[in-house]
């Protein structure tokens, strides 16, 4: 019964997202949440190897404050020698986007350090990573398909 429940609830959250995506309602991005932006993005890149990410989470490796996140998804790698990494930020304040994209570089950086002799393939994806915003919304995306992420991000984003 559970697993009903389960496939039934997931089978309207993915309906949902597509008569989302496929409405021209004339919608700001003010008016998505993160969750509605990370659907769109899994409808056209595979997320299946990497883990989803909490608030805890959120805040150890960006060590941004919960006071200036409105919404959020993260995924990160599986493993902490791979780079994958997903964020689709929206604050609650747009005077906070610097200081979270702050935050961001700062990750950056520190991944920078730890992969670039030890792991030269994924110091290539941090290397092309995506680091930008519109409106409330920040997108850091580490990853092989990170111009597809980006395209349906900008495509969102209109």
């Amino acid at each position: 019964m559970k697993r009903f429940l389960f496939v039934l609830l997931l089978m309207f959250a993915i309906g949902m997202g597509m008569l989302t995506g496929c409405s021209s309602n004339g919608g700001t991005s003010e008016e998505l949440s993160a969750a509605e932006v990370g659907e769109r993005i899994q409808q056209t890149v595979s997320l299946q190897n990497m883990k989803q990410g909490d608030l805890t989470k959120l805040q150890k490796l960006y060590q941004i404050e919960a006071d200036k996140v409105e919404d959020f998804i993260l995924y990160t790698a599986s493993s902490n020698v791979k780079a994958d990494e997903l964020a689709v930020i929206k604050v609650k304040d747009a005077s906070d986007t610097e200081h979270v994209i702050e935050k961001i570089q700062q990750r950056i950086e520190a991944q920078t350090i730890k992969l670039k002799d030890y792991r030269p393939e994924e110091y290539f994806l941090i290397e092309k990573h995506v680091l930008k915003t519109s409106g409330p919304f920040i997108l850091f995306a580490v990853s092989k398909d990170v111009d597809q992420i980006e395209s349906v991000f900008d495509e969102v984003m209109k």
